[in-house]
């Protein structure tokens, strides 16, 4: 057996005492340790210990591999990752790269260091194309889009809650799986004093001194949702709130939406608990259809939930999924991939959850193509969500799943596809402001960082050519 790596990462222990605006003393009494203790493992002299390591995940919600150490093995997946980038002809592999690591180290650093600066610059270029299309920029965001991007830099998984949800599902599931709408309305009444009752459309739920009023136009799916949101609220309140503490968010509208927010993921592990979910998702190969059978849940909670698990020591296939509404606006939006969603306005109009919002409960699937390589396998399916009455138009709007096409004997939807031919992919980009794609029939803007030649006497689908 392999002795156990060692693991000195103060820099990163370090930075996340800066970012929550702790001193020595604050992060030494969370972690139960002293502060000149605290102060060596800061400095690289101590490495991190297994508790220490659990209560850094559970405390502030940090995945483990956010935590860089100095392992020859941390060092290693680094320059993997840097060179498996698409950008490379053929990737290291793993024998070459820990060789590298041993008898090059400083070449390895500048080579991951340069991947890095690579990467920061197209991130700096999607910056930009978020300024132009928000009209604002980073420090002025709103309490809805810092809220968005804490899931972002989460990770979309929250340790914590998943698993105090996935204990509580265990002892409200008779039979080990997901716990039934009788068995949470039991619950909410006998542990959390609350009376359940159907309300006239006026709110999807609404609590009211211990009086809990679900939508009775709803679909079942959405009514247990919602029940189990507010089971979550009250009965792991304490947890919810650990997380908010640490946040960092600025306005009380955005630590207000961030709860709202975290009871709903909550919520999600709580019907589709992580081990049993995931298992499940392997076993049916992400067959959606399955999956909302199986655990009583919509479609739309179904593939929300297979984009948050990501449990360090338990990792399902990591997925992109995003919403999209009639006018083309991203309302939701993850990715445990490579590929990045513009995080204003609309996707690029070659991906084909656009087509899905037109066509409701009919599911269709995509290998796209990104500008960098990375090939994609999605599926997307339009949804009508009823509203109860005819003064109220329904919602509507189109969910989307996918991963990299490597993941493809995984997924279902990928079967049938030819993923080797390289006209049967979809060429699409992030943004038209940032795609470098210059022969786009679907283009509506050039791109930011181009210059752009106007033809008086020639004219093609766009009136420009990209220089």
């Amino acid at each position: 057996m392999s002795k156990p790596q060692r693991i000195f990462a103060g820099q990163s222990v370090r930075a996340l005492r800066e970012r929550h605006g702790m001193k020595q003393a604050e992060l030494a009494a969370a972690l139960a340790i002293s502060v000149s203790y605290l102060s060596q493992i800061e400095s690289d002299d101590r490495p991190l210990t297994a508790p220490i390591l659990a209560t850094l995940t559970r405390r502030f919600g940090m995945a483990r591999d956010e935590i860089r150490g100095e392992s020859s093995d941390a060092r290693a997946e680094a320059l993997l990752q840097a060179a498996s980038d698409p950008i490379f002809a053929e990737p290291l592999d793993e024998a070459l790269a820990s060789r590298a690591v041993r008898q090059l180290p400083h070449l390895a650093e500048r080579f991951v260091a340069l991947h890095r600066a690579y990467r920061d610059a197209g991130e700096r270029l999607q910056m930009l194309d978020e300024a132009m299309g928000a009209g604002t920029d980073r420090t002025a965001r709103l309490p809805w889009e810092e809220v968005r991007d804490w899931f972002h830099d989460a990770g979309n998984y929250v340790d914590a809650l998943d698993r105090a949800a996935e204990d509580l599902a265990t002892r409200l599931a008779a039979d080990g799986a997901s716990p039934g709408t009788i068995a949470l309305e039991r619950f909410a009444g006998n542990a959390l004093g609350l009376t359940v009752v159907d309300g006239d459309g006026a709110a999807l739920r609404r609590m009211e001194a211990g009086r809990l009023t679900l939508d009775s136009a709803q679909p079942p799916e959405t009514r247990r949702f919602q029940l189990a949101h507010q089971i979550v609220a009250l009965a792991l309140k304490q947890d919810v709130e650990a997380v908010i503490a640490v946040s960092g968010l600025t306005t009380q509208a955005a630590r207000d939406l961030l709860a709202v927010g975290l009871a709903n993921y909550t919520a999600g592990a709580l019907l589709m608990p992580y081990a049993t979910f995931r298992d499940a998702a392997l076993g049916e190969r992400h067959d959606i259809d399955r999956l909302t059978r199986r655990f009583s849940v919509s479609f739309e909670q179904a593939c929300h939930r297979l984009s948050t698990l990501q449990r360090p020591d338990a990792r399902g296939v990591p997925f992109f999924f995003c919403r999209v509404d009639m006018a083309g606006n991203i309302t939701k939006r993850h990715s445990a991939t490579r590929l990045q969603f513009a995080r204003f306005g609309g996707a690029c109009p070659l991906w084909i959850v656009h087509e899905a919002v037109a066509i409701p409960d009919r599911i269709l699937t995509q290998l796209a193509e990104m500008p960098d390589g990375v090939r994609y396998v999605s599926m997307a399916k339009g949804l009508v969500k009823p509203s109860g009455s005819f003064t109220r138009p329904p919602r509507r709007y189109a969910v989307a799943l996918g991963c990299e096409a490597e993941h493809a004997g995984s997924f279902i939807y990928a079967d049938g596809m030819d993923l080797s031919a390289r006209s049967s992919a979809t060429p699409i980009g992030t943004s038209c402001r940032i795609c470098p794609r210059e022969s786009c029939d679907q283009r509506a803007f050039p791109p930011g960082d181009r210059a752009i030649v106007v033809d008086r006497d020639r004219r093609g689908v766009v009136p420009y050519r990209i220089a």
